[in-house]
């Protein structure tokens, strides 16, 4: 079975593959550029997507056969310890005009298209951290996440930025890490990511029932991941 996953999906895939009978060859990628894949004829069994409007434009098109939820996700912010003050919040570290803002890229990666809408909701502050941030990574054109690291680890360590917007299901691992830190950011600004996969085949309607099931969502919130919407 072939699978094309949206890449914030990768550090927990291994843990919920190893609990489904069939062999699954996975292909992560952000999850726009991942349909775009499927939609110029790649081979694809199942795609879980970090957004519900990616699998539901494949299934409108008739590309795919069901949609279905099965996580979400929310957004936080990372930040180089050495730039955070005593009283800082989110809000704060967004508006100050001395930081750089690395986000993920909109319209490739869902990551980056939640990133806008959390500006959005921030009001006339956020327009003004709108024209600061800078997509660094999830487009066609971004440098390579090197294997083994998380994207807001590499930006913040490697001196691109000093604050990176991501998902917050990265947040314990990123907690641990030397030299960051990360804050949340709160329910009214922050957009929930939903995921849902595209049963492109048959064969796939399993592993869409698997990744609903009890045993998989215990091991997707073990990981970070919030219920899907349906919940």
């Amino acid at each position: 079975m072939q699978v094309l996953a949206a890449g914030s999906l990768r550090t927990v895939w291994t843990s919920l593959m190893a609990h489904f009978p069939q062999p699954v060859q996975t292909l992560f990628g952000p999850a726009g550029l991942l349909r775009e894949r499927i939609e110029a004829g790649e081979p694809c069994d199942l795609f879980a997507s970090a957004s519900l409007a990616h699998p539901q434009a494949l299934l409108a098109a008739g590309r795919a056969l069901a949609v279905l939820p099965f996580a979400s996700n929310q957004l936080c912010l990372t930040v180089r310890r050495e730039v955070w003050r005593e009283g800082d919040d989110w809000f704060s570290l967004l508006t100050r005009k001395g930081l750089r803002i690395a986000t993920s890229t909109p319209g490739a990666d869902p990551s980056g298209d939640y990133t806008q809408e959390l500006f959005t909701r921030m009001g006339s502050a956020g327009e003004s951290v709108r024209r600061r941030a800078e997509a660094l990574v999830g487009g066609r054109d971004s440098a390579p996440i090197p294997p083994g690291k998380l994207a807001a680890e590499w930006i913040l360590r490697s001196g691109n930025a000093e604050v990176f917007i991501g998902y917050a299901s990265y947040g314990e691992k990123l907690r641990q890490m030397d030299g960051l830190k990360v804050l949340d950011i709160p329910p009214p600004f922050n957009p929930r990511a939903n995921y849902a996969c595209a049963v492109i085949s048959p064969q796939a309607q399993p592993l869409a029932d698997f990744l609903q099931s009890v045993q998989a969502q215990a091991i997707l919130h073990q990981a970070g991941f919030l219920p899907s919407p349906r919940e």
